[in-house]
């Protein structure tokens, strides 16, 4: 058990090191983290997402996106249209494109080259036991 605990450990100090990267990233981009977010999820979902969309790709919760979503509107960066129900499509202005491709792009871009410095053995491992481990620690979780 005592060799698990310390794999825990430094999977959590890892877990926590890709964190920080994006945090520095967004941060030397002058955006906060959660604008950093919604700007590269819409340009990965593309325009029309859903603030539901963002929140569950994201993890985080819809009053955070909410207001962060606010302040990227009140900057002319996005606006909002209703969908279906109370569902918000949240579309990216030519300013907000604008953003995305001086901002998120370059990062996407290194994203794709790190990982492709991996073995696609690798890559598919990695992905394998990762989506194992949180399917296994959703269930714990839901156990409390």
């Amino acid at each position: 058990m005592g060799d698990n605990n310390e794999k825990l450990k430094e999977f959590n100090r890892l877990n926590r090191k890709f964190e920080g990267l994006y945090h520095v990233v967004a941060r030397r981009e002058g955006l906060s983290d959660s604008a950093f977010i919604i700007l590269y999820e819409l340009w990965d979902q593309g325009d029309g997402c859903l603030q539901k969309d963002i929140c569950d790709a994201a993890s985080i919760s819809k009053q955070t996106i909410h207001s962060a979503m606010r302040k990227l509107e009140q900057a002319g960066c996005l606006y909002m249209k209703p969908g279906k129900g109370r569902q918000m499509q949240i579309f990216l202005t030519d300013e907000g494109r604008k953003l995305v491709e001086e901002k998120i792009l370059p990062v996407s871009r290194k994203e794709a080259e790190a990982f492709g410095e991996l073995e696609e053995e690798e890559c598919a491992e990695m992905l394998r036991i990762i989506e194992k481990y949180l399917e296994h620690l959703d269930k714990k979780i839901k156990e409390l």
